[in-house]
Parts: C-alpha cells; sequence; structure tokens
C-alpha cells in the first residue's frame, strides 16, 4: 500500500550489498575445503554445542585421533562416508562486522556442474591448495572457472603449512605460481583479478580467525579478516539502472500500482527517467519503497517496490531501465555455457526454454563454436557436442526478444539458464558474450 512517511535516508551500506559477503570455496580434492570452513564456524564461534557433540561422536566413530571439523559442512551420508564432499553445502553466518553466505563445493572433476552452481552468485572465492603439493590440475581448473563465472576477488589460502614445518619458502614458492596463474586469467578473461594469500593450517587453525603463534614472517590478516574487510561494493554494475518486473502490485480497490522486483543494475532514484521494455513506453520513477516505505534510492540486490509517474501497461518478465542506458533487444547471441544434463549432450538444432532474469522464451542452439579447455584456457573445435560438466561457446536464437546485458559488463542480466521443456530440469547455465 502506498504512505504518506516522507523518504528516509539510510546508512550508505544498508540498501546495498557490502554488508553481506557472498563466497565459495575452491581447489583440488583432499586440499582441506571442508575442514576450512568447519574450522572457520568453529573458531567464530558460529556453531552450536549439540552440533559439536554430533561430530565428536562421529569423529570418534570413525577411529580419528580429532574432531573432524569438516563433518559440520559433509552433510550428506554418502560424503561423510567417503570423506568427499559431492554437493555444494551452503551455510550462513555472521560476525559483528559482516555476514556471509559461503558454497563449499566440491573439488573432483565430474563434480564441475556442482562447483559452477555455488560459484556462480559468489563475489568472492577462496582457492585453497595443499602445501605439500602445490597447483594441481583441478586448482587450476577451479581458478579458472571463477573468473570465466566473473568472481574478481581471489583469496589463495596455502592450507596444511603444519605439514611442511610452516616454511615461507614453501608458502612463496605457491603464492610466485599462482601469480603467474592469476596473470595468465587477467589476459584471457579481460578481467581485474584481485588476489590475496595467506599461508593456514585448517587442521589446526593457524591463521583462519585467531593470528598462527608459528608462522611469524607471515604480517597479514587472517582469513577472517579479509573476508571482513574485502570491499565488493563496487562490483556490481551501478551504471545501468536494472529493474526486472517479478510481480505487479495492484491492491484491491485502490489507485496504487507498484512494480516489485529485485535491483539487477545502476542505482534507482525517484526522478529517474525510465524506459519499459519489450514496449519502450516511458516515464520516472514516482517512488522507490519497501516494505510501503520510500527509501532515496536503491542498488543491487535489494528487493524494492518501484511507481512510476505514469499508469502505462507493465507486466512480470518486462524491464524497467535507464532511458540513457537501456539495452539492446537481442534475437540471437553468442554465450559461454556448462551443460549440465546426464541424460543428453548438447547439439546444434537443439530446442530449449531460456529463463533470463524474469523473462521466458524458447531458444534454439544454431551453432556451437567451441568446448573450452579450462585447463590450458584454449577453444577446443573438434568437438560438435557439449557433454556433462563442458563449458563451450554457443549461438543461440530466441523466439522473443530479450534485453541482455554482456555478462561481463552485468553479472545479474548477463546470466541465465536453459531448460528441457521435457523434463523441467535445467540442464545448463550461461553467460551472455559481448555482442561484436
Amino acid at each position: 500500500m502506498p504512505t504518506t512517511n516522507p523518504p528516509q535516508s539510510a546508512p550508505a551500506n544498508a540498501y546495498g550489498a557490502s554488508d553481506l559477503l557472498r563466497f565459495s570455496t575452491a581447489g583440488s580434492v583432499d586440499d582441506g575445503k571442508s575442514t576450512l570452513i568447519g574450522r572457520l564456524l568453529y573458531d567464530a564461534k558460529q556453531t552450536f554445542d549439540d552440533q559439536v557433540e554430533a561430530i565428536e561422536r562421529t569423529s570418534k566413530a570413525r577411529g580419528d585421533a580429532y574432531v573432524d571439523l569438516a563433518l559440520l559442512t559433509d552433510g550428506l551420508r554418502a560424503e561423510r562416508e567417503q570423506g568427499i564432499t559431492i554437493d555444494v553445502a551452503y551455510r550462513y553466518f555472521q560476525t559483528p562486522r559482516r555476514k556471509f553466505i559461503l558454497a563449499d563445493t566440491p573439488g573432483h572433476v565430474q563434480y564441475t556442474r556442482n562447483m559452477v552452481t555455488g560459484a556462480s552468485t559468489a563475489d568472492l572465492a577462496l582457492i585453497l591448495v595443499d602445501a605439500r603439493h602445490g597447483l594441481m590440475e583441478q586448482t587450476r581448473r577451479h581458478a579458472s572457472l571463477a573468473t570465466l563465472l566473473g568472481i574478481t576477488h581471489l583469496v589463495l589460502c596455502v592450507n596444511k603449512m603444519d605439514l611442511v614445518d610452516y616454511q615461507q619458502a614453501v608458502f612463496d614458492r605457491i603464492v610466485t605460481d599462482f601469480q603467474e596463474l592469476a596473470a595468465k586469467l587477467r589476459t584471457t578473461h579481460e578481467r581485474e583479478i584481485d588476489v590475496r594469500t595467506v599461508p593456514i593450517s585448517a587442521l589446526v587453525g593457524d591463521n583462519i580467525v585467531d593470528r598462527s603463534d608459528t608462522m611469524h614472517w607471515y604480517q597479514g590478516p587472517t582469513l577472517l579478516e579479509r573476508l571482513e574487510t574485502v570491499d565488493i561494493a563496487r562490483d556490481n554494475n551501478l551504471e545501468d539502472g536494472r529493474l526486472p518486473v517479478q510481480l505487479v502490485i495492484r491492491p484491491v480497490g485502490s489507485d496504487y500500482r507498484g512494480y516489485a522486483g529485485v535491483v539487477a543494475g545502476g542505482i534507482l532514484r525517484p526522478g529517474d527517467a525510465v524506459t519499459v521494455l519489450p514496449s519502450g513506453l516511458q516515464s520516472t520513477i514516482r517512488t522507490v519503497e519497501i516494505g510501503g516505505v520510500p527509501i532515496a534510492s536503491a542498488r543491487p540486490p535489494l528487493s524494492v517496490t518501484v511507481t512510476l509517474a505514469d499508469d502505462l501497461d507493465i507486466s512480470r518478465g518486462d524491464l524497467i531501465c535507464h532511458s540513457a542506458s537501456r539495452p539492446e533487444p537481442r534475437r540471437e547471441f553468442d554465450a559461454m555455457i556448462c551443460w549440465m544434463s546426464e541424460a543428453a549432450t548438447l547439439t546444434p538444432g537443439r530446442k530449449l526454454a531460456i529463463k533470463h532474469t524474469t523473462r521466458n522464451a524458447r531458444v534454439v542452439v544454431d551453432a556451437i563454436m567451441h568446448r573450452l579447455d579450462v585447463n590450458t584456457l584454449a577453444p577446443d573445435p573438434s568437438l560438435p557436442a557439449l557433454a556433462l560438466n563442458d563449458i563451450g561457446r554457443v549461438r543461440l536464437r530466441s523466439s522473443a526478444a530479450l534485453f541482455p546485458d554482456a555478462y561481463k559488463r552485468n553479472r545479474a542480466t548477463g546470466s541465465f539458464i536453459l531448460v528441457d521443456e521435457a523434463t523441467s530440469n535445467t540442464v545448463a547455465a550461461g553467460m551472455v558474450l559481448p555482442n561484436h
């Protein structure tokens, strides 16, 4: 319902994403990702007594000489029996300085699609490396995927430093190798990448929450301090105003008409000139509201309701955008996709449903240009189809106009999923490429 309350100002980060950090883990199998997350939760006092008691009993029953904190995230029975992570385990916690959503993703190559799912919404990726082994093929694979997915903040955690006698030389050598990889990723994906490094022992707890007593040569922040202070305020596109309409609010017996959705780009303010797509109708924003209370501005990823100065015909799937930076309608476009279906491969001519923001349509695969070798970052045009966990460049043709931005410009409006209409299963996740 409309309100007569005056617009309220808010703290700088109240209506943005900077007070919430989404991060994922990545790395080779057995590098200690689940143990790291368990240690982080335990030392940050984010666990309940009954949780700790349960993993103590399980650890004792398995014959472990220590409390296996990885059990805090490895929730599936199959994972506990095998000692590996299969599914993506999400955990929510907060400290006095920040709120967090973490995704503990699997390390095995056959679960690449799970890693892509967990990292797709992350602001930061923790790249774990076993200090004894250095960078492995799967470590490079996951670092490449994280960068491909638009994650610009990487924290290299050199784990198991206790097993190499906390030697600084071992840490320095791995950091040098990773910096070389990061430089290649910057060139390949044309992105700035913020890389920070921390020597840790997830099993013992060195430099996770508390500073290590044995690595005096390291003077940087602990892992938690890094997570609490990383600046992600500028990571979202704050130039191009985007509000995909999810719901039209029209209370019975009222002239009120609001358009609800998640801000997907830019900063929306009362008085902004906007265009509604696909109709092309123009108006100005009258109010931006949360729970019926007007606010001065909103930025991604805030859920808001917008009212306009004019009474326009707008429905779910339409896009309200800044008139000065409206996206071009696209029926044909190239995209990088990760194929997630076990049942079939993707071949040219395949017809699928596409879900882009709140808009639905159908697409046909006109061509598969190449599969990406994520180990070498080189395109492989020899394969005519994409199989489970493959990532490749495809050309799609849509039954209706879509209004995407390039993924590297706006992750929210540059991403989509493909759905098999016969089964309703999501079979691919995609990233729109620039329209050259």
